[in-house]
C-alpha cells in the first residue's frame, strides 16, 4: 500500500507533463526570421511594451495577440495592448513592416490610436486578409481604393474614425464581404451604387456620416441583410420599394435623414424585422394598412419626428415582442383604437403617441401599461384611470389637470363637426362656427389691447428712466468735471487738469533734462525697441535706479495715446499691471512716461535665452514658468473685464506686452489700447440701458475701436497660451493668411479624447512627466476653446483664469464625479461655460480634412460617441450626430444631465 501511494503523485506528474506537450505541441514557434524581423519592426513602430512583446521570447508562443499556424503568423490583434512612454506620445499608423507578413489573414487594432491615413498596403500587399478592424484608432484621410483588391475580405470595420471624402466603388467588388462598418466619420458623396453586388453582407452600417443623395434601389438585391443602419446623414429622396426584399432584415435605421414620401407597402414583407427606426425625416401619408398585424417579431418601433398621418391599426397593442413603439410628433388622427378587455396588451412595453390630433375619449385603463404618453392631442372625457405615474396625459381636452384651454379644443371640435363635451360642465352645445369666430375676433382685440397698453407704460417707464440717469450723470458732470479721453472703469469721466505736470496718481514728475542723462541723451544704444505708441528707451535714474522710459512724439502720435494711459494709471491700479514710476509733459513735442525697468524683459524676448554652454544654444522656459506666466496673464486681464465697470478691453494682447519681472510674475504693459469695451460706454445712457452685445466682430486682427470687445483679448490670449504650448512665437501679433494656415494645421491636434495628440504640437524641448503633460493638454484646450471664430461663444477670463489654476479639472474627467444639482452655480457655470464653447469651437473652427460640415464651416469633431450600438464587439458609437450639440465634445455627464434640466 505504501508503494502505491508513492506511485500516485509520480503519474499524476507524468499526466500533467503529457498534456502540457500536448499543448506546446500545437504552439509551433516561429519558422521565418523574416516574419520575426517584421514582427520586431512592428513592435518598434507601434511602440509596444516589451512586456506584451518580449524581445527575447518567441513571438508565436508568447507574444500577446499573435497567432500562427505552423509557424506563419496568421493573426495580430494589437487591441488592449500599451505602449512604452515614447509610443504614447508620438503616435502613429506606421505599420509598413507587414508587407512581409504574407499569410497575415487578419489585423485588429480596434480602440488603439492610430493616427493618420490608412496605409495602401492593406490593399496592395497583404491580399489574404479576411479581417481588417480598425474602429475607434483615430484613422484619418480618406478610404483607398485598393481596398477593393481584398477578395477574402469578410470583415471591414472602420468606424468611429475621422475618414473623408467620399465611399470608394471599388467596396462593392468585396463579394466575400459579410460585416462593413464605416459609421461615425466625415464621409460624403452618396452610397455607391456597387454595394447592391455585395452579395454576402449581413451588416451594413453608414451612420453618423454626410452622406446625401438618395438611397439606392439597387441595394434591395442583398437579400442576406440583416442591419442596414444610414442614421444621421443627409439622405433624401423615398425609401425604395426594393426594401420589401430584404427578407432576414433585423434591424433597420433610417432616422435623422431628410427622407420624404410615404412608408412603403412592401415593409409588410419584412417578417423578420426585430428594430425599426426611421424618425425624424420628412415622411408624410398613412402606414400601410397591415403594417403591425404582419410584423410580429417587431421589439423597437420609432416613426417620431414625421408628418405621418391617418389612423392607427389597433394591432399594434399587442405586438407580442413590443418593447418600444413611438409615434410621436406626427399627424395621427382620429379615436385611439380601442382596447378590449380581451386583448393582450404588450405591458412591458414603451407607448409614446403623444404630439398627434388624436381626439375623442378613452375607453380603457392605464393600470394595463407599464409607461403610455398621450400628451398633446384632443382627447376628451375622463380619465377612468390617472392614479398612477405611468401616464402622462397633459395638453389635451380631459377632466383633467394641465389641459389645453377650452377655446382650443372648442375649436378642434368644431372644425371637424364633432361634439365637444366642455370638460363635462353645464351648457356645452356645441356654438356655431360663425358665432365661435365671432367671439375669437373679440378676444383677440382685447388681448391686443392689453399688449399694446402694457408696452405703451414700459417705455414710458424707461423714458423717465433715462431722463433721471441723465440728470444724474449731469449733477456728476458739474462736480467732477468731464471728457472724452480713455477708460471709465466707475462709469464717469474726470477732467484732467489744464497742466498736465501735476496729474495725480500717475507717479512723480521728471524733468526732461533728469531723463536725457537717464537715457544718454536717449542714444540708440539704449533703444529697446520701437513700440506701437512710441519708443522704448533703457534708463538710469540718479541713485542707480534702473527705468524704463517710453518717448512719445505728439507730432506721430496721438495726444490720446499717453493721455489714455496716465488716466488709467491714475483710476486704477493692480499688481498684475507694469508700474508707473513717472512722467515728464513739459516738453513740446516729446511725451515721456517712466516705467519700473522689468529684468526679464517681455516674454517674447526672455521665452529662449543663452545657455552657458559653449555651443551657443538657447533655453526656453520650463512648463511651471509658461504655466505661471499664462495665469498671471490671465489675472490681469480678468481685472480688466470683470473687476472694472464697465469692463475695460486690452486690445494688444500678444508675447510683447507680456512683460516679466525678476521671479517671472506677470506684469501687462501696451496699457495706451486699454478701450472701454464697445456698446459699454458712458457718454451714452440710453446706450447702456438697452445694449445688446456684440455678435460679430472684424477679425481678429483688427484695430481701433472694432477691436474694443472682451472677447477680442480672449482670442488674442488664446494665441499667446499656443505660443506657450508649442514654442511658436509671432503668431499672436497678427492674423495673416500664414498664422491661419498654422492655425489649420494646430488646432486639430487638440482633443479631449486624446491627450497624446497633443504631443505633436508641444515645444519638443518641453521636459514634462505624466501630471505635467495633462496640464499642457488643459491649456491646448482652454487655448481652443479662446480661438472660436465666433466671439460670443468664446469662454470669460473668469473661467480662463479657473481653468488655468486647476488645469486637472479641466481634463480629468473624475473631478466632475462628485458634481450634482445640489452644488454651487460658479462651479457649474465654470464647466459649461468651458464645454459650451469647445463644443461650439470644435464645430467652427478649423478643418482637419478640408470638408465643410452642415454649419459651413470646417469641422474638428471628436470620435468619441455614446448612444446606439456599435458593430460587433460591444463598440459604441452615437447614432445621432446632429451634431455640434452635446457629443462633438464629451464633457462629464453631470453636467449634461443639469444641461438638460436648465432646457426643460
Amino acid at each position: 500500500m505504501e508503494a502505491q501511494r508513492n506511485v500516485l503523485p509520480i503519474l499524476f506528474l507524468a499526466v500533467i507533463l503529457f498534456l502540457i506537450q500536448c499543448v506546446l505541441a500545437q504552439r509551433v514557434s516561429i519558422s521565418s526570421q523574416i516574419e520575426r524581423r517584421a514582427l520586431l519592426d512592428l513592435r518598434s513602430s507601434l511602440g509596444l511594451r516589451a512586456k506584451e512583446w518580449p524581445i527575447k521570447a518567441d513571438p508565436c508562443t508568447s507574444w500577446r495577440g499573435v497567432q500562427c499556424l505552423n509557424g506563419t503568423v496568421r493573426n495580430i490583434t494589437v487591441s488592449g495592448l500599451r505602449r512604452t512612454r515614447l509610443g504614447r506620445l508620438s503616435p502613429r499608423f506606421n505599420v509598413d513592416s507587414l508587407v512581409n507578413l504574407t499569410q497575415l489573414v487578419s489585423f485588429n487594432a480596434s480602440m488603439f490610436p492610430l493616427p493618420g491615413s490608412i496605409p495602401d498596403l492593406f490593399g496592395s500587399q497583404l491580399v489574404r486578409l479576411e479581417v481588417l478592424d480598425l474602429r475607434s484608432c483615430n484613422v484619418s484621410g480618406p478610404i483607398p481604393a485598393s481596398l477593393g483588391n481584398l477578395s477574402r475580405l469578410s470583415t471591414l470595420y472602420l468606424g468611429i474614425n475621422n475618414l473623408a471624402g467620399s465611399i470608394p466603388l471599388a467596396l462593392g467588388l468585396l463579394s466575400n464581404l459579410k460585416f462593413l462598418d464605416l459609421s461615425g466619420n466625415s464621409l460624403t458623396g452618396s452610397i455607391p451604387s456597387s454595394f447592391g453586388s455585395l452579395a454576402n453582407i449581413e451588416r451594413l452600417e453608414l451612420a453618423s456620416n454626410y452622406l446625401s443623395g438618395s438611397i439606392p434601389p439597387g441595394l434591395g438585391s442583398l437579400k442576406g441583410l440583416q442591419v442596414f443602419n444610414v442614421s444621421d446623414n443627409d439622405l433624401s429622396g423615398s425609401i425604395p420599394s426594393q426594401f420589401g426584399n430584404f427578407s432576414r432584415l433585423l434591424e433597420l435605421d433610417l432616422s435623422k435623414n431628410s427622407l420624404y414620401g410615404s412608408l412603403p407597402k412592401e415593409f409588410e414583407m419584412l417578417k423578420s424585422l426585430q428594430k425599426m427606426v426611421i424618425e425624424d425625416n420628412v415622411l408624410d401619408g398613412p402606414l400601410p394598412v397591415d403594417l403591425f398585424s404582419s410584423l410580429f417579431e417587431l421589439e423597437v418601433v420609432d416613426l417620431s419626428g414625421n408628418k405621418l398621418d391617418g389612423v392607427l391599426n389597433g394591432t399594434f397593442w399587442s405586438m407580442p415582442h413590443l418593447r418600444f413603439f413611438d409615434v410621436s410628433s406626427n399627424n395621427f388622427t382620429g379615436p385611439l383604437p380601442a382596447l378590449s378587455s380581451n386583448r393582450t396588451v404588450a405591458t412591458t412595453a414603451v407607448f409614446n403617441l403623444s404630439n398627434n390630433l388624436f381626439f375623442g375619449t378613452l375607453n380603457f385603463s392605464f393600470g394595463r401599461f407599464k409607461s403610455i404618453d398621450i400628451s398633446g392631442n384632443y382627447f376628451q372625457g375622463k380619465v377612468v384611470d390617472d392614479s398612477g405615474r405611468n401616464a402622462t396625459v397633459d395638453k389635451n381636452c380631459l377632466q383633467a389637470p394641465n389641459q389645453r384651454s377650452s377655446d382650443d379644443c372648442r375649436l378642434f371640435y368644431t372644425e371637424r363637426g364633432l361634439s365637444f363635451d366642455n370638460f363635462g360642465e353645464e351648457n356645452g352645445i356645441q356654438p356655431p362656427a360663425a358665432e365661435y369666430r365671432s367671439e375669437n375676433r373679440k378676444r383677440w382685440i382685447f388681448i391686443l389691447a392689453g399688449v399694446l397698453g402694457g408696452i405703451g407704460f414700459i417705455v414710458i417707464l424707461v423714458l423717465v428712466l433715462v431722463l433721471l440717469l441723465r440728470r444724474y450723470d449731469k449733477g456728476i458732470r458739474n462736480q467732477r468735471g468731464s471728457t472724452d479721453i480713455g477708460p471709465i472703469p466707475d462709469g464717469d469721466s474726470p477732467q484732467l487738469p489744464k497742466d498736465p505736470t501735476n496729474v495725480d496718481g500717475s507717479g512723480d514728475p521728471f524733468t526732461y533734462e533728469q531723463l536725457l542723462r537717464a537715457t544718454g541723451n536717449f542714444s540708440g544704444t539704449n533703444l529697446i525697441k520701437h513700440g506701437h505708441s512710441g519708443d522704448l528707451f533703457r534708463g538710469v535714474l540718479e541713485g542707480g535706479i534702473p527705468v524704463v522710459i517710453k518717448k512719445i512724439n505728439s507730432s506721430s502720435f496721438k495726444k490720446e495715446s499717453y493721455m489714455t494711459e496716465l488716466d488709467l494709471f491714475r483710476k486704477l491700479s493692480h499688481t498684475r499691471f507694469v508700474p508707473l514710476l513717472g512722467h515728464c509733459l513739459e516738453h513740446e513735442t516729446d511725451k515721456l512716461l517712466v516705467y519700473k525697468y522689468m529684468p526679464n524683459g517681455d516674454l517674447a524676448n526672455s521665452f529662449y535665452r543663452a545657455t552657458n554652454s559653449d555651443d551657443d544654444s538657447l533655453k526656453s522656459l520650463d512648463w511651471i514658468t509658461r504655466l505661471k506666466v499664462a495665469t498671471g496673464a490671465a489675472e490681469g486681464l480678468y481685472y480688466l473685464h470683470h473687476e472694472c465697470n464697465p469692463p475695460l478691453v486690452h486690445r494688444d494682447v500678444q508675447a510683447s506686452s507680456i512683460l516679466l519681472d525678476d521671479k517671472f510674475e506677470v506684469r501687462l504693459g501696451s496699457l495706451s489700447e486699454v478701450h472701454v469695451q464697445n456698446g459699454d460706454t458712458h457718454q451714452n445712457v440710453l446706450t447702456r440701458l438697452l445694449w445688446k452685445s456684440q455678435t460679430s466682430e472684424p477679425g481678429p486682427s483688427g484695430s481701433g475701436s472694432t477691436s474694443a470687445t472682451c472677447s477680442y483679448d480672449v482670442y488674442c490670449f488664446g494665441k499667446v497660451l499656443l505660443e506657450l504650448i508649442t514654442g511658436k512665437l509671432g503668431i499672436g501679433k497678427a492674423e495673416d493668411a500664414s498664422t491661419k494656415e498654422w492655425l489649420e494645421l494646430t488646432l486639430p491636434c487638440i482633443s479631449l479624447c486624446e491627450k497624446e495628440l497633443v504631443t505633436k504640437i508641444m515645444d519638443p524641448s518641453l521636459i514634462v512627466d505624466e501630471d505635467l503633460l495633462e496640464e499642457v493638454w488643459a491649456m491646448a484646450i482652454v487655448a481652443r476653446s479662446c480661438l472660436n471664430p465666433k466671439p460670443s461663444k468664446r469662454p470669460s477670463m473668469k473661467h480662463i483664469l479657473k481653468a488655468l489654476e486647476n488645469p486637472l479639472k479641466v481634463v480629468r474627467e473624475e473631478s466632475f464625479n462628485s458634481v450634482r444639482l445640489r452644488t454651487t452655480s460658479s462651479r457649474r457655470s465654470w464647466s459649461t461655460a468651458f464645454f459650451g464653447s469647445w463644443r461650439q469651437s470644435s464645430s467652427e473652427s478649423a478643418t482637419i480634412s478640408g470638408h465643410q460640415n452642415r454649419e459651413g464651416f470646417s469641422g474638428f469633431r471628436q470620435s468619441g460617441r455614446v448612444g446606439s450600438h456599435g458593430s460587433g464587439g460591444g463598440i459604441e458609437h452615437s447614432s445621432s450626430r446632429k451634431r455640434l450639440s452635446n457629443e462633438i465634445f464629451p464633457e462629464p455627464v453631470e453636467i449634461q444631465d443639469m444641461e438638460r434640466l436648465d432646457e426643460n
